[in-house]
């Protein structure tokens, strides 16, 4: 089966009866909405994370609820962003693990491949088998009124979909955002990818490009270069992963490095032409050397934009820019009956974010509560090998004068040594002589879930110490924190207690 043009890929493409399933269950083409009754507690506009936690929770505490989707409920993360890309990264990994077996005394015979087409299918398999969580039938048996169709506002207190006019007492706008592609001399004129269609490859891509050195492209270069891709990752700012720890970024640049990722860093004047079929060439100049690039297919891993137009958001006095929806920290639009939550109106465009800004929104909107965005904590994470992941304030907010840092690198955590995963390292910042914890990077291989043990200590207020004194098994990777806290305890021994506690010991012999 070879691959369509970029015009006929999508989520539900090929029509093989994994996607058949996805859409009987997201996108059933034999739905029947219901006929709107009455005033509704809320209204829930966009069935994406933010979308379909805030109408479960409204359901599900016994208020008349209608969900509102008009493309697949599950939004990008079940569709198109974290369940399709992370089973693409599993199956990467498992290719990595192959290649390397030799590092641990285990002979795999020359000529072992990767069957990408069989990866890709699998990835389908188990979107598939994950949809019914978010499916259309799923969340009218919870309670709601399942609408598919455009909505669109009609006034401060109405929305109209599929002919229906739906009233509400409050309403939340979770549409989300899109893949929007940055401003490329010659992009229009070329066939290229977004996550919107990349999962929707059939072939492995002989020469694969991808623009953008963020976590969407690092990932999928390292991902498609270990299942067999030559992979030309092209950024205009010096390394990858720019908006991490210097030294993080400087990690996976050499981990991608190592799989064979071709990196142009600091690319300046990039232009794109068409090339034979969907082929692309990319010519662009790097530390004054210029670059001349031909790629079968060609990602761009760049740009989001908000979902807004035409939900008449005038009409209910809702007000919108170009990054999102207007909302204050309670998640409130301009207008007091109509909030928003997720990807729409966040700055922290994750699917764990938007499910706590959307339990923000029900207690607000539906209970008087005074739950405030900027009280979450909210960690996140790249999950290349090794994965990055970071909480707190950003790297760049980080300084001497005002933090304190705790280091421990991963080469001196045994487990780590044990697995031959020594590349990376620990990093927990408090406030200046004070045990606040402020922010945190992780570096390893299981960076992700190591990282909410800090999250959950900044969110409940537990120092370094504590963390210092809790006790983890050994041997495991994610002994790096706990060896972080003891770092921290040794800055409380200070020459007053240390000569204090001399003089005690010596009197203790007597």
């Amino acid at each position: 089966m070879s691959d369509p043009t970029t015009e006929e890929l999508g989520p539900l493409f090929p029509k093989d009866e994994h996607n058949l399933k996805l859409e009987s269950n997201v996108h059933p083409t034999d739905w029947e909405n219901p006929k709107a009754e009455g005033k509704y507690n809320m209204v829930v506009i966009g069935a994406g994370t933010a979308g379909l936690v805030a109408s479960s929770i409204a359901a599900g505490l016994g208020g008349k609820v209608a969900l509102i989707e008009r493309h697949l409920l599950g939004g990008d993360c079940l569709n198109v962003g974290c369940v399709p890309s992370k089973a693409i990264i599993a199956a990467a990994h498992a290719a990595a693990s192959v290649r390397d077996a030799g590092e641990m005394g285990i002979n795999v015979p020359d000529g072992v491949t990767a069957d990408f087409g069989h990866a890709m299918e699998r990835m389908r398999k188990l979107r598939a088998d994950i949809s019914p969580h978010d499916s259309a039938a799923r969340f009218r048996d919870l309670g709601m009124d399942v609408f598919l169709g455009d909505a669109k506002f009609t006034g401060p207190n109405t929305v109209e979909v599929d002919g229906q006019t739906l009233h509400f007492k409050k309403a939340v706008i979770a549409t989300g955002a899109r893949a929007s592609a940055p401003p490329i001399d010659g992009l229009d004129g070329v066939e290229f990818l977004t996550n919107e269609t990349l999962f929707s490859l059939t072939e492995l891509p002989k020469r694969f490009g991808i623009v953008g050195a963020g976590p969407i492209g690092c990932e999928m270069a390292q991902s498609f270069a270990r299942l067999g891709s030559e992979v030309t990752l092209f950024e205009s700012e010096h390394s990858v992963l720019t908006k991490e720890d210097k030294e993080a970024g400087e990690i996976v640049y050499e981990s991608l490095k190592k799989d064979g990722v071709n990196i142009v860093c600091c690319g300046k004047d990039l232009k794109l032409t068409k090339t034979e079929g969907t082929g692309v060439r990319c010519v662009v100049n790097s530390h004054g050397e210029k670059h001349d690039v031909e790629v079968d297919r060609l990602l761009i891993a760049v740009g989001r934009a908000p979902n807004v137009e035409e939900l008449g958001m005038e009409k209910a006095g809702v007000e919108y820019h170009k990054r999102g929806v207007t909302v204050n920290d309670k998640l409130q639009t301009t207008n007091k009956d109509i909030y928003a939550a997720g990807d729409i109106c966040s700055p922290f465009q994750f699917t764990h974010a938007a499910d706590f800004m959307a339990r923000n929104v029900v207690r607000n909107a539906l209970f008087f509560g005074g739950s405030k965005t900027s009280k979450l904590v909210i960690p996140w994470v790249t999950y290349t090998d090794p994965e990055v992941a970071h909480v707190g304030i950003l790297a760049s907010e980080i300084n001497e004068s005002d933090h304190d840092t705790y280091r421990v690198d991963m080469e001196k955590v045994d487990r780590a040594i044990l697995e031959g995963t020594t590349n990376g390292f620990v990093k927990i910042h408090t406030l200046k002589g004070k045990d606040k914890i402020v922010a945190a990077t992780v570096v390893a291989k299981n960076a992700g879930d190591m990282i909410s043990q800090v999250s959950q200590a900044m969110a409940f207020g537990i120092g370094l110490g504590k963390i210092g004194g809790t006790i983890s098994p050994y041997p495991t990777q994610g002994e790096a924190i706990r060896k972080a806290g003891d770092l921290y305890g040794r800055t409380r021994l200070t020459p007053t207690v240390a000569k204090w506690m001399k003089k005690w010991l010596a009197f203790a012999r007597r």
